[in-house]
């Protein structure tokens, strides 16, 4: 098991990166920006081993180059994503494996907010690093992909264990929730975790991770019985 360390930057603190640390390695993933990472590595005594990305949005990859350059870390992402990955060397296909702090991590292929969007999987951990797939009670907007694989990427991770543990890579929480009650007003669950997300955000603290299991009963997007209420739901939260 490796050491997570979750740092909230960029406008209001929504865009989570992750600092793995174990089996001997350090491991960045999505560095939005490098200052912050490069603090806490100094802080702890460090080094960037490797960049793990799950898309190319520049929130999500911005750090790369300097993270890159400051401690000769080696980017890994998405083949398909390769040519807008800044400074990737170790382009990943779907279903390949990688060992990450020690770990194995499977590749995932995850399409619909990116049509070249990936996640990390670590089973043996009941882990996963989601990027901008699944949010808490939310989903990512569809910037390339269609409906039909947004939809199909939910219903992915939604089939994995119940207790996997969900890094996703924004603070969404409670405008998220705030649609769903709108939308599934009559659904305790999410009541109860608007409540306890409302606690959370007074006193600053993540709602980040999120679990299969809550988001099967809170998140409308996951809960969508099928592809054209999926597509209507995510429209409807575009104009929210």
């Amino acid at each position: 098991m490796f050491e997570i360390i979750q740092i909230a930057v960029l406008p209001h603190n929504a865009n989570y990166n992750y600092i793995l640390h174990g089996g001997g390695e350090t491991v960045i993933v999505d560095p939005s920006l490098s200052a912050p990472i490069i603090d806490v590595l100094k802080e702890k005594g460090w080094r960037a081993d490797k960049i793990i990305n799950t898309h190319h949005h520049w929130d999500h990859t911005d750090g790369n180059m300097e993270l890159k350059e400051f401690y000769n870390a080696k980017v890994i992402g998405f083949s398909q994503d390769a040519h807008r990955i800044p400074g990737i060397d170790i382009p990943l296909n779907e279903g390949d494996e990688i060992q990450i702090c020690g770990e194995k991590a499977r590749i995932m292929f995850l399409p619909g907010h990116t049509t070249a969007h990936i996640a990390y999987y670590f089973e043996e951990l009941d882990i996963l690093f989601s990027g901008d797939v699944i949010f808490a009670m939310g989903c990512g907007r569809l910037f390339e992909g269609t409906y039909e694989q947004a939809y199909e990427s939910l219903q992915t991770i939604a089939s994995l264990p119940l207790h996997t543990k969900i890094y996703c890579a924004h603070e969404y929480t409670l405008t998220n929730g705030k649609f769903a009650q709108k939308i599934d007003a009559e659904n305790e669950d999410i009541k109860t975790r608007m409540q306890i997300t409302e606690k959370l955000r007074e006193q600053n603290i993540p709602t980040i991770p999120t679990t299969v299991e809550i988001e099967l009963k809170t998140n409308p997007f996951v809960r969508a019985k099928n592809v054209f209420e999926f597509e209507k739901i995510r429209k409807a939260r575009d104009r929210f």
